[in-house]
């Protein structure tokens, strides 16, 4: 099985160019005002154009209200929704687009996997189930969790997340089998900065990691 890969935090015309050229599946485009990453919606369209064919936009939030998500939705139009906050399986799937939600990893946890899955479970109309590192700043911190701490899933695809870079990614598709990767700031020279080499070497070593 081929590993889907996500660059996320784009905020740069050329960083859209260089995750498709280099063979990303997506980009994410964030909307979450906190984050340096954070877009407004005349830029993320501007960002969406710069897209070849085939290379589809996730739309990521954390606790936005149905206003926001809305207008993303209606001037951005992404393929995907991405939640990461504590938003109710409800909430999630009241916009008539596939979603994905979250699950940030406790690594203090003393059950593996058992409240990754107690919590998604209800997120039943879900695309997939995405497994991050739990940290106090969202997203975007270089910060992994640990890998023994995932649950085997069999409801949903699995997107790994959480402190990947090239160095770690190929080990932690070899561990965990994923459907997906979605990497930040380990492909960045500068928070929101992606570098093109660190962008093609993450995707060469998924690759590697797929044979």
């Amino acid at each position: 099985m081929r590993t889907r890969i996500k660059i996320c935090g784009i905020t740069r015309a050329e960083d859209a160019r260089a995750a498709a050229q280099g063979g990303a599946d997506a980009i994410g485009l964030v909307f979450y005002p906190p984050s340096p990453r954070y877009l407004s919606t005349e830029r993320a369209v501007e960002l969406r154009d710069a897209l070849p064919p085939f290379v589809q936009t996730v739309a990521l939030f954390v606790n936005p209200d149905a206003a926001q998500v809305a207008q993303v939705l209606q001037r951005v139009r992404p393929a995907l929704l991405q939640f990461h906050g504590d938003e109710t399986p409800e909430f999630c799937g009241q916009f008539g687009v596939p979603f994905v939600k979250a699950y940030r990893v406790r690594s203090a946890s003393a059950r593996p996997g058992g409240d990754a899955l107690e919590y998604l479970r209800p997120f039943s109309r879900a695309a997939a189930w995405l497994f991050d590192s739990h940290v106090p700043e969202y997203g975007g911190v270089g910060e992994g969790f640990d890998l023994s701490l995932m649950p085997v899933v069999k409801e949903k695809p699995v997107i790994l997340s959480g402190g990947l870079s090239p160095a770690n990614v190929a080990e932690a598709i070899r561990r965990v089998r994923p459907w997906g990767v979605d990497v930040s700031s380990g492909v960045e020279s500068a928070k929101g900065v992606k570098d093109a080499a660190r962008i093609a070497a993450f995707i060469a070593e998924v690759r590697d990691a797929d044979v």
